[in-house]
């Protein structure tokens, strides 16, 4: 689209579009109502929408001055709802009623203080319907495993810009997942070291995964 020249632009989300499309494909009914937190620039939400014309998208971020430019760039998307704010740490912003097959955030959880993750879960128990799935995009460390290079100095990068900030050891999140009411499904490995995580409301999915030590599925 030749508007997209004159809207801010994140390389890493047009990166991983793609492999984050088929985990949502594999996650997803064919018919889905997808709330997006953290929606940043807007493409994932212009991809994954114009993709799959049976998802309804709500794109939101926490920052209402990108909000405008996500409107642009998914405008002529019918199953793209106007773009919103949506801060996790105001309890006003968060829905209250179950009405949303998945939840997705991507690259949010290193770059916001802790309390941001739990808030998140506890947005995903409110509105995923039974069986809805919570998808988790990022870089984490998990125990046991090996941290790769480049995660630990993005970890020293985003801690010496904010102490808040930095990778979370996925058991912590599993924890507070676990305390939201959330159930573990599995994990995949992505590219560039990050890993995307998903969690469903309800009971857990038939051959789910032991737990965050178990093998990623690539």
């Amino acid at each position: 689209m030749d508007h997209d020249a004159e809207l801010p632009f994140s390389a890493a989300a047009d990166r991983n579009k793609a492999p984050i499309l088929e985990v949502l494909e594999a996650t997803l009914p064919s018919r889905a109502r997808v709330l997006e937190v953290a929606c940043g620039t807007g493409q994932h939400a212009e991809h994954f929408a114009r993709q799959h014309a049976r998802w309804h998208w709500e794109p939101t971020d926490a920052d209402p001055h990108g909000l405008a430019a996500v409107a642009a760039r998914c405008a002529g998307l019918t199953n793209v709802a106007a773009p919103r704010q949506l801060d996790l740490l105001a309890p006003a912003h968060r829905p209250q009623a179950a009405l949303h097959d998945a939840v997705f955030c991507a690259n949010l959880l290193h770059i916001s203080p802790w309390a941001t993750g739990a808030a998140l879960m506890a947005l995903a128990a409110a509105t995923l319907v039974p069986g809805g799935a919570l998808l988790v995009y990022g870089p984490f460390e998990v125990e046991g495993e090996p941290l790769a290079a480049g995660n630990r100095a993005f970890d020293a990068e985003l801690r010496s810009r904010d102490p808040r900030w930095g990778l979370r050891r996925l058991g912590d999140v599993q924890r507070e997942a676990a305390q939201a009411g959330l159930q573990f499904e599995r994990r995949v490995a992505m590219p560039a070291n990050n890993l995307l995580v998903v969690w469903r409301q309800g009971p857990a999915a038939t051959g789910a995964a032991a737990g965050p030590g178990s093998a990623p599925t690539r």
